[in-house]
């Protein structure tokens, strides 16, 4: 199977799955559609893949995977409802729709992206896998989109707002509001094959080079693209002064370095028994991104 091919196969399962959350009726019915508004907006559905193609890579099966790789989407969507409020960001669009505050009102879009956020560790304590594998991604989740992981990094991120950062700040702050949940997504993906120790370390490598590629992708973007090709808002970063690495180092080099840690992402793969083919490629994929 070719990359493309494999690539949408893994995206129309994540898509199929989502589409079958949060389905009732009940009285409090709104938040239910608050919540798969922005679940079911499209997006490249880039973490759950990870976690889907690192669960096949270290042995398993794409469809034991499904509920982390759905439970990794649910808290990216939250973080998005929440950074995209009047308090944080102040967006008004979204994966090409009005964000969810700008449908729902602000109070139930803070309840949609909470409500999300815990049902992701339902999704992810309730699978069915074996109780270790289980109890091994919760805890990566947490860790990684909690006070020292994904919130760390929006705090950093809100900071910064104020002054001139250095680029090694810039790094650490991305590492965390981005990195973070690229991370907790490749591991998840190994936990639910019951992958060993090695393949763990491999999965965090390969993340971290791959969220600062992925990072600088964005930021060279947010300058380079439209908001209609983006489906959000462009040239925010440059308006508010806030300090990217894009802005330090320009585009070009930028790009030089978006090329080196792709390379180390593919390096971190060698030697540790995964099927690397689908996982080298889609870093490539990544570092070439147009939206």
């Amino acid at each position: 199977m070719d990359f493309r091919t494999e690539l949408t196969a893994y995206q129309e399962k994540i898509e199929a799955y989502l589409e079958q959350c949060f389905t009732g009726e009940p009285p409090y019915g709104e938040l239910y559609t608050a919540m798969r508004y922005s679940l079911l907006a499209g997006g490249k559905r880039i973490r759950p893949v990870l976690t889907m193609a690192f669960c096949c890579a270290a042995g398993g099966e794409e469809e034991q995977a499904l509920p982390f790789a759905a439970a990794i989407e649910m808290v990216h969507t939250y973080s998005l409802i929440h950074d995209d409020l009047p308090c944080m960001d102040n967006d008004d669009l979204r994966r090409g729709k009005p964000t969810n505050h700008r449908v729902f009102g602000e109070s139930m879009a803070v309840l949609a992206g909470d409500a999300l956020q815990a049902a992701a560790f339902e999704q992810v304590l309730s699978a069915p896998l074996p109780e270790e594998r289980r109890l091994t991604a919760a805890l990566t989740l947490a860790r990684e989109a909690g006070q020292d992981g994904m919130c760390a990094g929006q705090v950093l991120d809100i900071q910064g707002e104020e002054r001139t950062l250095t680029p090694e700040e810039i790094t650490g702050m991305n590492a965390l509001k981005t990195g973070c949940l690229l991370e907790a997504a490749c591991l998840m993906g190994v936990a639910a094959a019951g992958g060993n120790t090695e393949q763990m370390q491999a999965a965090r490598e390969y993340a971290a080079a791959v969220g600062l590629a992925f990072q600088i992708r964005d930021d060279i973007l947010d300058v380079t693209a439209t908001s209609a090709e983006m489906g959000k808002t462009v040239g925010k970063d440059a308006a508010q002064g806030k300090s990217t690495l894009v802005s330090l180092w320009g585009v070009e080099e930028s790009e030089h370095v978006i090329r080196e840690q792709t390379q180390l992402a593919k390096r971190a793969l060698e030697g540790t028994g995964l099927e690397t083919a689908f996982l080298e490629t889609l870093a490539d994929y990544l570092a070439g991104r147009s939206n």
